[in-house]
């Protein structure tokens, strides 16, 4: 890819990046958020063609204006959303098979199911993957569902397979099975194209790097001849301090506390309690119930036994809106499907959960309020966005979480409950999430921070439940703990 620009309203997205990658071969692709990385896969992919620049494929001119032109190229690309390229409803050879019994559909009448099936089935055995081809989308879990997807850009020869953000939601297993994939395919000769903001990872499975910032090349490099470090200071422009910003405050009084929570599946007799200006941790890997605790808390999904109370004052919260009046404010994982509404500008999402404050006569909202508390807040949290105006959907994954947050503080919550609120942002948007939640705590805020991230439980958190199960495998003083034993632990370690 030659001198690629790429604009959109109010904001220049790429200008005159260059890049270029091989066959067999795992290439990472790297930057802060908004730094142009799934932009200009988007660009390769065929999904944005207002572009310019020139695209060469084995020293040809090629050209790319739909995702069918990728496609026939051999790019196919794996989104980090999986759910919105997927059918539910369709069996997992359906999905597979998709785009082919799309494309025979006007020269044949009858659809084969054997002939889709047997060949869905081929390609998952190909690349080791025990899934029938007859279960339904909907039963699969997520890392099952990415191997459907990697499955389906194999139907066709596969030059160049483009991985956004794979891992993100992933445990452990599913990634190390992801990697035994990425690997199978680059001895076939596949080009991996490998983006991610976990470094660890891209050093572990990957060949070459590529660093953006700001929606331009900053350097490519052998994985072999630079260090994480240097990786971090491209991204940013300047060395990373201290990560985990961390104050001392005193622990107050009682704020919430938990005893003997049920829900209607995966939570067992959890109990847990909370003072002022704590950051207590919730410490598990995925699939322990950590996301169903906080929906839990937040009145989310329905709790079938245990007892509530806020600041000594037994509560019942039935739904978010009495959680939200209780003093509770809940940044979730899923941040596109729950946390925002990706398609309303900044503005209004930031004053989403405050509407009381911008009401007036006859609850007609204060549009001039809400622009003005807006902007205040963008400036504070350092949201990079063309205007208040803008929608949330044209913002990189780590302000979109900023936005997410900052409404919960122009609602002034009590209690602050963040389930992975680090998922999918770069290691800049990271330290300004940490100083965010630091801050609460000096204001004597309560924060309940959930995380498969050890290192992030150790470095922010007083105090953290380890889960295992659905339930509280045991409570840690975080200076006295390490992530052996949380690790340990969150396996079922007794």
């Amino acid at each position: 890819m030659k001198n690629i620009t790429i604009e959109f309203p109010g904001v220049k997205a790429l200008n005159e990046v260059s890049f270029s990658t091989e066959t067999g071969t795992t290439h990472a692709l790297i930057g802060a958020n908004g730094a142009g990385k799934s932009t200009l896969m988007k660009v390769l992919s065929g999904a944005y063609h207002h572009y310019t620049g020139e695209i060469y494929m084995d020293g040809k001119q090629v050209t790319i204006q739909s995702p069918k032109d990728a496609q026939k190229l051999g790019i196919q690309i794996v989104y980090q959303e999986v759910d919105t390229v997927l059918v539910p409803y369709l069996t997992v050879g359906e999905n597979i098979m998709l785009n082919e019994t799309v494309n025979d559909m006007g020269k044949k009448q009858f659809v084969s199911w054997k002939h889709i099936h047997e060949k869905a089935s081929s390609i998952l055995a190909s690349i080791h993957v025990n899934i029938s081809s007859k279960t339904l989308v909907s039963e699969l879990t997520l890392a099952e569902k990415q191997m459907v997807i990697i499955a389906r850009s194999l139907v066709k020869q596969c030059k160049f397979l483009i991985l956004d953000e794979p891992t993100a939601p992933l445990s452990h297993s599913e990634t190390n099975e992801l990697f035994r994939i990425v690997r199978d395919l680059k001895s076939r000769n596949v080009g991996i194209i490998f983006i991610s903001h976990r470094l660890p990872e891209l050093f572990e499975i990957c060949d070459e790097i590529t660093v953006m910032k700001n929606g331009e090349f900053v350097s490519k490099e052998k994985i072999a001849e630079t260090s994480q470090n240097r990786v971090v200071e491209y991204m940013l422009g300047e060395k990373l301090e201290e990560q985990f910003p961390k104050s001392k405050v005193e622990i107050g009084n009682n704020v919430l506390e938990v005893k003997g929570l049920y829900d209607t599946g995966m939570i067992k007799n959890f109990t847990m309690h909370v003072n002022a200006g704590e950051i207590v941790g919730i410490a598990g890997l995925v699939g322990a119930g950590k996301s169903e605790l906080c929906k839990a808390l937040f009145g989310a999904s329905k709790v079938t036994a245990g007892e509530l109370k806020i600041k000594g004052k037994k509560v019942r919260i039935k739904d978010p809106n009495q959680a939200v009046k209780h003093g509770l404010a809940f940044v979730p994982e899923e941040r596109r499907k729950e946390g925002i509404l990706v398609i309303e500008t900044v503005a209004t999402n930031l004053t989403a959960a405050s509407l009381g404050k911008f009401s007036k006569f006859l609850s007609l909202l204060d549009f001039k309020g809400e622009k003005k508390i807006s902007s205040q807040m963008i400036t504070s949290l350092g949201i990079k966005t063309p205007s208040v105006e803008t929608r949330v959907q044209n913002l990189s994954g780590g302000n979109q979480q900023k936005v997410a947050i900052g409404k919960w503080l122009i609602a002034d919550a009590e209690v602050y409950i963040f389930d992975e609120p680090t998922k999918g942002v770069d290691v800049g948007a990271k330290k300004d999430i940490f100083e965010l939640i630091s801050e609460l705590a000096k204001r004597g805020k309560s924060i309940i921070y959930a995380s498969c991230e050890f290192s992030e439980i150790l470095g922010i958190t007083d105090r953290v439940y380890v889960v295992y199960d659905g339930q509280v495998a045991k409570e840690l003083a975080t200076n006295t703990t390490n992530e052996e034993e949380l690790l340990f632990l969150s396996t079922g370690g007794k």
